[in-house]
């Protein structure tokens, strides 16, 4: 695990001192020992793709997702996201329904994120990691605790950010958020089981960009 990173040099000065935590090389002894005996994904030096992806300062918005896609070639470490390619699960496919009702663009042709991430969408997991098969299955092992610095230093040190929040895992970090000085959206997870209980119609791509322009800020492309 490159804990050492290929890692944006931004996002490395910003996460230095989290580096330096005990539990950091704890759960890098502990993927070192899954990659022995299971596959585990994102491959590689995708672990981090969403911050190589989408550098701290470029950061305008923040979509929260859960732990990455366990099925063989889907995760990419960009959350919700899938490769150019590969079949759009489900939770997407909600999303872009919402994307299409909400901004009247046409229905994405590719599951692939990456341009979400270029326009300055941080594509955030709460864990990183997870082994094929086996949803959460890298739970409690130190990427939530990571992830929520992560959170907290946007948080702290940036303004007029949206902090888009999908389901009540991710709910929970809005306490992380200040706020006073950022947009927080929370709507029902875009899966099958509880799209329909407000996820769709809660406009979040319309109202992240109308609210970034009240700040002076360009809006997201969010056409792909």
């Amino acid at each position: 695990m490159p804990l050492n990173p290929v890692l944006d040099e931004s996002w490395k000065e910003v996460l230095r001192a989290e580096f330096l935590h005990p539990y950091m090389e704890e759960l890098k002894a502990f993927l070192v020992e899954e990659k022995k005996n299971y596959a585990v994904f994102p491959t590689g030096g995708n672990i981090f793709n969403a911050f190589n992806s989408t550098p701290f300062d470029s950061v305008k918005a923040v979509i929260l997702g859960q732990d990455p896609y366990h099925g063989a070639g889907q995760a990419h470490g960009l959350s919700f996201s899938v490769p150019p390619g590969v079949k759009i699960p489900p939770s997407l496919h909600n999303i872009f329904k919402e994307l299409v009702d909400d901004i009247g663009c046409p229905y994405p042709g590719s599951g692939d994120l990456s341009h979400w991430a270029s326009e300055g969408v941080l594509l955030l997991n709460t864990l990183l990691s997870v082994r094929l098969g086996e949803p959460f299955s890298h739970k409690d092992r130190g990427w939530e605790r990571f992830t929520d610095q992560v959170i907290r230093i946007l948080s702290d040190r940036r303004e007029h950010l949206v902090f888009i929040l999908w389901g009540g895992p991710a709910g929970k970090k809005a306490a992380l958020i200040d706020g006073t000085k950022h947009l927080i959206l929370k709507a029902p997870h875009p899966s099958p089981l509880s799209s329909y209980r407000g996820f769709f119609g809660s406009r979040p791509f319309s109202r992240t960009n109308g609210y970034l322009q009240s700040w002076g800020i360009s809006p997201i492309e969010w056409k792909l």
